[in-house]
């Protein structure tokens, strides 16, 4: 089952079960957005308004979560092209809310970033608020999976003193989701195919059975110590193949056009503009 939130003909933010043909409303968004719980999906499943075609309804992020956390080199290639050691702990850093769009939102360059890159990646999203699990009991509290690009600022990233991840890491527009998120009733997250591409040629390409740090760890090592809400978004790394570590190197340009695609969860698309 598949949800997304849209905005309708009427200008209303709404929840839909999604299709690859259009979305039939179940609700208004709310504050938090989808929040994929087992009476949300319920919701979805029962869903009975107005059907609309996609290209009737403008597609958002599909959770408005507290908490969207990053984890950096959870893939073996992409820990080699950086030409970093493959960590013993998962490498976290925090992105804010405010850098999430939807499918076909414009990735917007900032004027003085010059080195604006992509990664492909599976996202996942809490059904339940947590703290404390151990990591038999994490996989219970994914309740929804998601398409995500990680659009990174490398100048600001790396460039700068300190090297301001956070920073690099959420600029308005920088954190592509959707077009949906998909429940996880029945799917092996385990074994998903991620793929990204750039104006039509492939450049990423894995499946999450090579992830180093599984989710479950992933959800239990974050909830040590911190709560982490309902509706939280891990995106939980990418592979290799960035911009930054090719040769030449391949940097987002105005009207390139970024496509993440995870297996079940459809196709993100999103053209990218130069600040004005």
């Amino acid at each position: 089952m598949r949800a997304a939130r849209f905005v309708d003909p009427s200008g209303a933010e709404r929840i839909g079960r999604y299709s690859d043909e259009g979305v039939v409303d179940c609700g208004p968004a709310g504050v938090g957005g989808f929040v994929p719980s087992v009476e949300r999906w319920a919701e979805v499943e029962a869903a009975s308004g107005p059907s609309y075609e996609l290209a009737e309804v403008r597609l958002l992020h599909p959770v408005v979560p507290a908490k969207l956390i990053g984890i950096g080199l959870n893939y073996r290639d992409h820990a080699a092209e950086s030409e970093l050691d493959v960590p013993t702990v998962p490498v976290v850093f925090a992105m804010w809310p405010s850098s999430l769009v939807g499918d076909r939102a414009p990735i917007v360059i900032p004027r003085d970033e010059t080195r604006p890159d992509y990664e492909g990646e599976l996202a996942i999203v809490l059904g339940r608020t947590v703290k404390n699990l151990s990591v038999e009991d994490a996989a219970g509290a994914i309740g929804a999976y998601s398409a995500f690009n990680d659009v990174s600022g490398r100048r600001a990233q790396l460039e700068t003193p300190l090297r301001q991840f956070t920073l690099g890491k959420s600029f308005d527009t920088f954190s592509p989701m959707g077009p949906c998120v998909v429940s996880v009733d029945g799917v092996d997250l385990g074994a998903l195919d991620v793929r990204t591409t750039v104006s039509g040629e492939v450049l990423q390409e894995a499946n999450t059975r090579d992830l180093i740090f599984g989710l479950a760890e992933l959800v239990s090592y974050l909830s040590t110590g911190i709560t982490l809400e309902a509706g939280t978004v891990i995106a939980t790394g990418t592979p290799g193949g960035v911009g930054d570590s090719r040769e030449p190197r391949r940097y987002l340009e105005e009207g390139d056009v970024v496509e993440v695609s995870v297996e079940g969860a459809g196709t993100l698309t999103n053209p990218v503009e130069r600040e004005r």
